[in-house]
């Protein structure tokens, strides 16, 4: 899995990196049980302090998207599937509020908010279906 960083990005790089794994689930360019990275190896391959990367993987862990395995390092987890439809949907609508929240405090329509998102999903779909065909 390839986790690349903006050092000049107003977002933590912390951050940057919780969103680089969370895309790369979504894409199907990693899968569950893939082991990450070490830190000191994340660190050193994107020349961070490896506190960052802790940081990082401790927020991965809270979401439920890794798994740590003592002595064995992060793996990434298969919880969207373990969880219930009801839960599942519920931490989807939080998810889609929050975001529409952000958008209209932005200064966005709805309807450029759902053509922002149906492009979003669309750029997905297509990485996904790239990988899948080669």
């Amino acid at each position: 899995m390839l986790i690349r960083i903006d050092p000049r990005s107003a977002e933590p790089i912390f951050e940057q990196i919780v969103f680089a794994v969370k895309a790369a689930l979504a894409r199907g360019t990693a899968a569950a049980g893939q082991k990450l990275p070490s830190v000191r190896e994340l660190a050193r391959d994107l020349a961070i302090n490896p506190n960052t990367v802790v940081r990082a993987y401790e927020q991965l862990e809270r979401d439920g998207v890794v798994v740590r395995r003592q002595g064995s390092g992060c793996f990434l987890s298969d919880r969207g599937k373990e969880l219930g439809a009801v839960q599942r949907r519920r931490e989807l609508q939080d998810l889609l509020r929050r975001a529409a929240t952000d958008a209209f405090h932005l200064g966005f329509t709805a309807d450029e908010v759902r053509a922002a998102m149906d492009q979003s999903l669309e750029q997905m779909h297509f990485e996904r279906n790239e990988k899948e065909t080669t």
